[in-house]
């Protein structure tokens, strides 16, 4: 049987709103009978009646009406496929889906995001705000095609690099007193220890490393962002340990303690091992990639950077 044609399915919707087959024609730019001709020739090719005159209306009958619902469907698809090629014939490359935490896209990505745009303004990015589990998922499931995560990811069907490694450190209320130099996991389970949603990586980062100790930590309230952790600190309502790429120097009310032992996280672009490449893909991969700062945290790429302004 030889496939539908949308011609025929865009008449037959234009008929029975437009109520009228010479109206019909007027809508399509086509004569009526040649309106006329291609209802009758769908009319043969199911062997049922497809509209009827009601008076001096023409309407759907049952099967008319079912077509037509199912004719609008094929022929929006008609015009996505239209809207696609348009774009590619304008200089659209295609859409890149990218998932990141919090603190990746408030603090590593707006200039790799802002230099995609501008110089390739053909591609079309879709950028989400998730939980590392979640984006593991998403790449899975093909919701999104990268994304920036703090390891460790569950690595199955993921293409897992590492981008950078950064310290972690405490944060805790200038008010309290007796705060120690360094602050370690026998420190953190007496204190009110505020942490990320439990969706989060982190949490179970910060769980492992003070593990050793016999007690769990008092956990007052689990916040969705590292920002809102710090507010709540600044606020006295307990202390937090924090990635390092989320302090400006400029806290207030805040006191930022090393940790001992040191306690690091990774963040990792992960990608579906399988998947099909692109140019616009390529493209943003590669974007991307330009954060890796291999063999060193961003504590000490900091530190060098401000001895080498020092020394100038």
């Amino acid at each position: 049987m030889r496939i539908l044609n949308p011609d025929q399915l865009h008449s037959l919707v234009a008929v029975v709103e437009s109520k009228s087959f010479s109206s019909a024609a007027r809508r399509l730019n086509l004569s009526q009978p040649a309106v006329s001709v291609q209802i009758r020739e769908l009319e043969r090719r199911f062997g049922v009646s497809l509209v009827e005159r009601l008076g001096k209306q023409i309407h759907a009958t049952p099967p008319g009406r079912d077509l037509i619902e199912a004719a609008r469907r094929v022929l929006q698809a008609c015009e996505d496929a239209e809207a696609v090629m348009r774009r590619y014939r304008e200089g659209w490359m295609g859409r890149v889906r990218i998932g990141t935490t919090n603190s990746a896209f408030t603090h590593l990505l707006p200039p790799v995001l802002r230099k995609l745009s501008t110089d390739y303004p053909g591609i079309e990015l879709h950028v989400t705000n998730l939980p590392t589990p979640e984006s593991a998922d998403g790449i899975r499931q093909s919701r999104i095609d990268l994304a920036i995560v703090t390891l460790p990811v569950d690595k199955s069907q993921l293409k897992i690099t590492p981008l950078l490694t950064e310290h972690m450190v405490a944060v805790i209320p200038s008010a309290w007193d007796d705060i120690p130099d360094a602050v370690t996991p026998a420190y953190a389970v007496r204190q009110p220890l505020l942490m990320e949603h439990t969706r989060a990586a982190l949490p179970g980062l910060i769980m492992e490393w003070i593990r050793s100790e016999r007690s769990a930590p008092r956990v007052p309230m689990h916040l969705g962002t590292l920002e809102a952790l710090k507010s709540a600190a600044a606020a006295n309502l307990g202390m937090a340990i924090v990635p390092e790429m989320v302090l400006d120097g400029r806290e207030r009310n805040l006191v930022m303690r090393r940790l001992s032992p040191p306690l690091k996280r990774t963040i990792a672009l992960i990608e579906h091992h399988s998947k099909e490449t692109s140019a616009a893909l390529d493209i943003v991969r590669k974007a991307l990639l330009a954060l890796r700062i291999p063999n060193e945290t961003i504590g000490r790429s900091r530190e060098g950077s401000r001895e080498r302004k020092r020394r100038k």
